[in-house]
């Protein structure tokens, strides 16, 4: 048994939990959902994932060093929940003598940032997140860190255009209520020239698939909903995956988007991967 696919292409793709049918209710249902699950979401995620999560982190991010190593980079990380790929972003990025508190929010980004080379500091690495209570857990975390925290909607950056060289997400974007919608955001706010880093879930083939599902739509459920004390919100987890796109149909997205040179590097037998693109 594997997870179905919705039949066709998806009209106006983007994620619906049960019972909601527009946009708005659905961001509005999963902005909760995250509020809810937030005190145990770190302890849930590593070990329903049997801690594949963190190095999935590591991966990407190694993945990604030649533009985390640009002092003058500007990296934003959306739906970055409690932090921990932020971290694993921040470990390739250039460390200035005078770090920025972690109580620094984006009017203080904005006033000192005028473009690239503005600053004799390393540019700070963006966190943003819809869920107030996930971004408060990641705040200890990004103590004494050049990391500004945003509490934003990533379908709506709080951030000009063409002000940013790299955007990320981990395990976030098919929670977006509107996948068009979200890639258009990213490709406003890029530079020319900059780029787009997608981790994500993904339903395998074969063998593979039918174990994955097994686990995905029968015992994780059970155990993520024990853990959290929220049923709905690990059920809603492999719905989630079987509505995202697969990797040549997200493809297309990202290119009906304005995006060049689209790749999807599979992770652990393709049951996750990085979709890579970049804004011409």
């Amino acid at each position: 048994m594997t997870l179905e696919p919705v039949p066709g292409p998806i009209p106006n793709p983007g994620a619906r939990p049960a019972g909601t049918s527009s946009p708005t209710a659905a961001a509005a249902n999963i902005q909760q959902m995250f509020n809810t699950i937030a005190p145990t979401y770190d302890r849930a995620n590593h070990l329903l994932s049997f801690g594949l999560d963190r190095l999935w982190w590591l991966r990407a991010a190694r993945t990604l060093r030649p533009i985390l190593a640009r002092p003058e980079a500007v990296v934003l990380d959306l739906c970055c929940g409690t932090g921990d790929m932020t971290l694993a972003l921040y470990r390739h990025r250039p460390h200035s003598p005078k770090s920025v508190p972690h109580s620094s929010h984006r009017d203080e980004w904005d006033a000192g940032h005028q473009g690239p080379h503005a600053t004799e500091h390393p540019a700070p690495i963006l966190a943003l997140d819809f869920s107030h209570n996930m971004l408060s857990l990641a705040l200890p975390k990004f103590a004494g860190k050049n990391i500004v925290p945003i509490e934003a909607d990533a379908l709506h950056l709080p951030l000009p255009a063409n002000s940013v060289d790299l955007v990320t997400f981990a395990f976030g974007f098919r929670n977006l209520a509107s996948y068009p919608e979200g890639l258009a955001e990213l490709h406003r706010v890029l530079r020319p020239g900059g780029e787009i880093a997608i981790l994500e879930c993904n339903q395998p083939g074969g063998l593979t698939g039918a174990l994955y599902s097994l686990y995905f739509q029968r015992i994780l459920p059970t155990l993520g909903g024990l853990i959290s004390r929220n049923p709905a919100a690990y059920k809603y987890l492999p719905a989630s995956v079987a509505r995202f796109p697969r990797p040549p149909r997200m493809k297309e997205l990202i290119l009906a988007a304005g995006f060049t040179n689209p790749t999807w590097t599979s992770y652990t037998f393709g049951t996750a991967g990085l979709y890579r693109a970049t804004k011409p």
